[in-house]
């Protein structure tokens, strides 16, 4: 079996804080290394130029595809690995990633590795350990399939691996990706649902006030679209975001109207959650932990996996302590006060804990 050749395709900006320890962690499993930087500003290009001689200059057009599209186009090996400048690969992996060169068949097309993301609210991430396609086979050949009635295959051959990638996560990208995405609704109007959701996912977990609110209009629009297809979960979440925009509004109407939707028929822990800062806010405390209890314990998440989580615990645990100073306790005979204050004082402290002990799950595993 001849050799088979790998080649490293990245594409990078302003990532000298990083880009040394990805390389070096790669550098003696790849075959070609080849860096597209998008603009940078800092040392990027220079510690690149330590590594390969192949560095483009591409002239950034708000298009991540464009980037990697026009990286691929470089590579000459016979697979290749798509990596980000906050990733690396530690010394076990890589042995697991050189067994892989040496023993990958000819017919696997995609290789699944375990993305570890060292981050757990991170704007675009849920999962500690996620399955993600890293590497790639430049030319596909395609076959045909079926003995009668014969059809092109167009599923790819995927292999799962236990190769661990580790993803430092360098600060929050979700203003550049807003950027993108207000140029895509601009020019387009709408998303895919595949962005969309992520757009969903971003605004929720990421988005300040100004931002959230200035895509109410266009979120209000997506969601009779989306009605209208069926497409139940993504309904859901455009709702979930929608009461979170109300909520921030102050337009009760508006979370009513929108939480009463037919869709509706098991709340979503991010539903949930945003009826219980509502009443949080309205300083009705008890209900706002029954809110914040159902996210918790009786609902899952659809958007942000803390919701179910760590979120709520922390939320649950700012209830009690608010209603133990609350008017409305304070006005208890003073023996009942106390005893009721120390309740939802150990309450609130019970909480606290499983917060800090909850972990997300692991996807895909």
């Amino acid at each position: 079996m001849e050799d088979v050749r790998f080649s490293l395709c990245m594409i990078v900006k302003n990532e000298e804080a990083v880009l040394k320890d990805c390389l070096d962690s790669l550098q003696a499993l790849m075959d070609e290394i080849i860096i597209v930087d998008t603009g940078s500003t800092d040392r990027t290009k220079e510690i690149a130029a330590q590594y390969t001689d192949k560095i483009y200059d591409f002239q950034w057009c708000n298009d991540f595809s464009a980037a990697r599209n026009f990286a691929f186009s470089k590579a000459t090996g016979d697979y290749i690995y798509s990596a980000d400048a906050d990733e690396y690969i530690d010394a076990e992996n890589r042995k697991k990633f050189q067994l892989l060169k040496q023993a990958i068949l000819p017919e696997v097309e995609i290789v699944q590795m375990i993305y570890v993301t060292e981050q757990i609210n991170h704007p675009t991430e849920n999962f500690a350990r996620d399955l993600r396609p890293k590497l790639f086979k430049r030319l596909r050949q395609f076959t045909w399939i079926e003995p009668i009635h014969e059809t092109i295959n167009t599923n790819p051959v995927v292999y799962d691996s236990e190769i661990e990638v580790r993803h430092r996560p360098q600060g929050d990208h979700s203003g550049r990706d807003f950027g993108v995405f207000s140029r895509i609704i601009e020019e387009k109007g709408t998303l895919s649902d595949r962005l969309l959701t992520m757009y969903l996912r971003e605004l929720y977990k990421a988005g300040d006030e100004d931002t959230l609110v200035r895509a109410r209009t266009f979120l209000e629009k997506m969601l009779e679209e989306v009605a209208a297809r069926n497409k139940e979960l993504l309904t859901r979440q455009i709702i979930a975001v929608l009461l979170k925009i109300y909520r921030l509004s102050d337009d009760a109407a508006a979370m009513l109207k929108t939480g009463l939707r037919s869709e509706i028929t098991v709340p979503s822990a991010e539903v949930c959650m945003e009826f219980g800062y509502f009443f949080l806010k309205k300083e009705d405390y008890p209900e706002a932990a029954h809110w914040f209890y159902t996210a918790a314990f009786e609902s899952e998440s659809e958007i942000d996996i803390a919701s179910s989580g760590t979120s709520p615990l922390m939320a649950l645990a700012l209830s009690y302590r608010r209603y133990a100073k609350s008017p409305h306790i304070r006005a208890l005979p003073q023996e009942e006060y106390e005893l009721e204050k120390l309740r939802l004082t150990q309450k609130a402290a019970e909480y606290e804990q499983m917060a800090r002990d909850w972990k997300p799950q692991e996807n895909g595993f």
